[in-house]
């Protein structure tokens, strides 16, 4: 992973900007020796804003910023002079990006469309001066509020990536090799296993010119959800798809065992995938004879659309795509869809594994700062009766 662009995992240090103080201040000038109170309010702090934006595909523009400030907000002045706001700070993110918080693994928030803004860190308000105080029977108040201090936290973005269509299978079942046959996706193909190291989206064209998303992600194997091969960390990337294929090479001596322990380890990552619909494609079929196949369909399941593709030799391709339409389209799927994004619940992150991952990104997981002595100044405890001076 060293070597890719592809980065769905960083963890960053973010901190909104404090709110500025009120002014103390009464006003003396020529003439009017008495003129009252005249301290402004002090600035509203920036706040941290996550906003979705469908240009970007990866986080890789976040790897390396790793800290991530907001201004504060500038202090109130006299003559009633308001102090300047904080600029927000806007981290633009791809589309299907997760935000947990990096000390208990909590669920943050979801940023799921272009154009959507959640607020992460709220900047700290301003403090009010003194010249908001002034009552009838108090009219020199001598003091004025601090501003509200600052927030910050350390959080981890996931990248879930959006498509219809996920492809489940060992390695070297074929599925890079069905994603190019089907789409302009261009994955790397070769004859040994673990080919693919990173997740590729592909669009499958249709007729009368419709289409549907097609993602594909590394092999598993028996016992990723204990660590082996890759791990289950890339299957976070098709938890989002309507749809599941399961691909199972055609010269597998037993291919309804081999789809029982892919079902098995995508029961081990979240048990809600296997609500979706499935459908299982035999691979490399043009190894098989008519009559082989005959009796091999009576030893698949009996739940789920089964065809028999080879996508070197183009051969049921179009029977693929069919189903694969169809059961996108199908009434229980888009009940199931909707239902599914009324109810939507996030799981909170399992940090039991949090560090093992880091690890893989190559990144330190030590390396976070928690605050920047050159920048931050004394924080004044928030009260709304503090003397302070102008």
């Amino acid at each position: 992973m060293a070597e890719s662009n592809f980065v769905d995992y960083v963890k960053i240090y973010c901190r909104s900007g404090k709110g500025g103080r009120g002014s103390m201040h009464l006003r003396h000038v020529k003439y009017n020796p008495n003129g009252g109170p005249d301290g402004g309010d002090g600035g509203k702090g920036g706040s941290i804003i996550l906003r979705g934006n469908h240009n970007y595909w990866t986080l890789l523009h976040l790897r390396f910023q790793r800290h991530i400030y907001a201004e504060h907000g500038g202090n109130g002045g006299r003559d009633k002079c308001h102090g300047k706001d904080g600029k927000d700070i806007y981290i633009d993110v791809p589309c299907g990006t997760v935000v947990y918080d990096a000390e208990t693994g909590k669920y943050i928030c979801d940023v799921a469309y272009d154009g959507q803004e959640v607020v992460l860190l709220k900047g700290g308000r301003g403090g009010l001066g003194n010249f908001q105080f002034r009552t009838a029977t108090n009219q020199a108040p001598r003091y004025a509020q601090p501003g509200e201090p600052m927030q910050e936290q350390t959080v981890i973005l996931e990248l879930k990536l959006l498509a219809d269509v996920g492809l489940v299978g060992f390695p070297n079942a074929g599925k890079s090799t069905l994603l190019s046959a089907l789409s302009s996706a261009k994955p790397k193909i070769a004859n040994y296993p673990f080919t693919t190291m990173e997740p590729s989206l592909g669009i499958v064209s249709y007729h009368d010119h419709q289409s549907f998303v097609m993602a594909d992600i590394p092999g598993i194997i028996e016992g990723a959800s204990e660590g082996k091969g890759l791990g289950l960390r890339f299957l976070r990337h098709i938890e989002r798809n309507s749809l599941l294929l399961f691909m199972v090479p055609g010269d597998t001596d037993d291919i309804k065992k081999e789809y029982e322990v892919l079902l098995n380890e995508l029961r081990q990552f979240n048990p809600e995938m296997l609500d979706k619909h499935r459908v299982l494609a035999v691979t490399k079929s043009d190894l098989l004879d008519d009559e082989l196949i005959e009796m091999l369909k009576e030893t698949l399941p009996d739940d789920l659309p089964v065809v028999f593709i080879s996508a070197v030799a183009g051969m049921g391709l179009n029977e693929l795509k069919d189903i694969l339409w169809r059961e996108l389209n199908s009434e229980s799927n888009k009940l199931q869809i909707i239902t599914a994004e009324d109810t939507l619940v996030h799981r909170d992150k399992d940090m039991s594994r949090f560090e093992a991952e880091m690890h893989d990104e190559g990144a330190d997981v030590e390396d976070v700062e928690w605050i920047d002595e050159d920048e931050i100044e004394d924080i004044e405890e928030l009260d709304d009766f503090e003397y302070t001076d102008d």
